[in-house]
């Protein structure tokens, strides 16, 4: 069975900073393509980024590009979103999940506040 298991979320102020954690287990982590996604209040699921399976290639939606980053360790089984400069507008649930499963949420995700 497909778990993933996201922590690391929070309350922030904007232009702070967060590292978000995204543990696997059931699959062959190393073998997928891994994306984060974020859902905001009475929106639906948005991309956010997303890695190769070999961390190789890494992809942004515009609105992010230049103070996110994604990154992974297969060793560990564990894929990372640092965050900087965030904004409220970055105010959203985070899930990860396999490139392949589209939008599909498997784990509970973590809340990401940005608020003065």
């Amino acid at each position: 069975e497909v778990q993933l298991v996201e922590s690391g979320g929070g309350m922030v102020q904007p232009g702070g900073s967060l590292r978000l954690s995204c543990t696997a287990s059931g699959f062959s982590f190393r073998s997928y393509d891994m994306r984060w996604l974020r859902q905001a209040p009475g929106k639906g699921p948005e991309w956010v980024s997303e890695i190769a399976s070999d961390g190789g290639s890494t992809y942004y939606i515009d609105s992010v590009k230049g103070r996110f980053t994604i990154s992974r360790d297969n060793a560990k089984n564990t894929l990372y979103l640092q965050m900087d400069s965030l904004k409220p507008e970055d105010t959203a649930l985070y899930y990860c999940g396999r490139s392949l499963d589209k939008y599909q949420k498997r784990g509970q995700g973590t809340q990401v506040t940005v608020s003065s």
